[in-house]
């Protein structure tokens, strides 16, 4: 399996603060950017420590604090699965979250951890300085303090971390290719788990959540809702900071950006507001909690989807998934059919063949 960096912060919103006045934000900008790209250039940065732990252990949870280094194997392990909680709060933060995330897929999907064979959650903490990000790159989940100025400690959004970890859970199931619309439905399935996690844990029904993403990694001064809205894509943020979120919520505004690391990977990070509007939609058009027929259609659909899916491909393997599991001409699936339409992908009958590449779904 070919491991990737999928980080929380989209680039286009730190190549926004290089512009800024403020020579603390724009050096932490630069510094993350310039980091971010050379751990995607090592293609695999899996901790050395990780072996040493063992790999299968029911989700058994470490948190390392790196003491604002960069190298994983010298970070100190500061908690571990039985330990009581310690001063640090990023540590406790870090650690409650990997739990949260773990507790669901458990009790929600009976899957045993990330990989469904009980992957040991390793966190590690304070990573570097004024680091802007946070990720996960195929063995653990790495967390920034944030410059302070614009961004907060990471540790901070428990839909931050399910966001990060439910790109393990795909890796280890469709193993969505990170690009174009592959790439988009890739970034809006770790949304949505991040979503609901963060439900789950509050007992919110749809009707009652924000649906908004990294609501809490933004500073106070920040004039910022979230990173994304998937109740409402694009309306996140509208500051002279990051300017206007660009997220669509319909095909008629999908953004064709070119596959590269300029272009979000074919816009990875803004495409993915269709997928997440259509998710919205059946939460709410169903009603009560999301992590339930929503949820379990989205799940199994995942199951069903190969690295290649597009946003077409992933409708219809819905439609069917909400036939199988709630019945021909349901409620669930009538409110499937019903997203889909609402963001412009006309859900087929007929089998499609996964792809990947553009723009394939029929805009409304």
């Amino acid at each position: 399996m070919t491991y990737r960096i999928n980080c929380i912060t989209p680039p286009y919103l730190l190549n926004r603060l290089l512009d800024s006045d403020n020579d603390v934000v724009r050096e932490a900008a630069l510094n993350t950017l310039l980091t971010t790209a050379h751990l995607r250039g090592q293609r695999e940065v899996r901790g050395l420590i990780a072996g040493a732990l063992g790999a299968a252990a029911s989700g058994r949870r470490s948190v390392f604090d790196c003491e604002h280094g960069t190298f994983l194997p010298r970070a100190e392990l500061v908690r571990s699965e039985d330990d009581a909680p310690v001063k640090d709060a990023s540590v406790n933060q870090a650690f409650d979250g990997l739990g949260a995330t773990r507790d669901f897929y458990r009790e929600v999907f009976q899957r045993d951890s990330i990989d469904g064979r009980g992957l040991r959650l390793l966190g590690y903490v304070h990573r570097g300085r004024r680091y802007n990000n946070a990720f996960w790159d195929g063995q653990e989940m790495v967390f920034g303090d944030g410059d302070g100025e614009v961004f907060g400690d990471f540790t901070g959004s428990l839909d931050v971390i399910a966001h990060e970890l439910g790109h393990g859970v795909t890796e280890h199931t469709a193993n969505l290719e990170y690009r174009n619309q592959s790439g988009a439905l890739n970034e809006s399935l770790s949304d949505v788990v991040g979503s609901m996690v963060k439900q789950w844990s509050r007992k919110q029904s749809a009707e009652e959540a924000d649906w908004l993403i990294g609501a809490e990694i933004f500073t106070p001064g920040v004039e910022a809702d979230a990173l994304r809205s998937m109740k409402a894509p694009g309306t996140a943020y509208d500051n002279e900071m990051f300017g206007k979120d660009p997220q669509p919520a319909h095909m008629d505004h999908y953004a064709d950006l070119p596959d590269t690391d300029e272009g979000d990977n074919g816009g990875v990070h803004i495409n993915s507001g269709i997928p997440n509007k259509a998710f919205y939609l059946v939460a709410t058009g169903i009603g009560g909690f999301s992590w339930e027929a929503p949820g379990h259609i989205w799940y199994e659909s995942l199951r069903a989807s190969t690295s290649t899916t597009d946003f077409q491909g992933f409708a219809d393997t819905t439609f069917r998934k909400a036939d199988e599991l709630y019945g021909a001409g349901s409620a669930e699936q009538q409110a499937v059919r019903s997203a889909w339409d609402a963001v412009g992908v006309r859900v087929t009958t007929t089998p499609t063949l996964a792809r990947g590449l553009g723009r394939t779904a029929s805009p409304k």
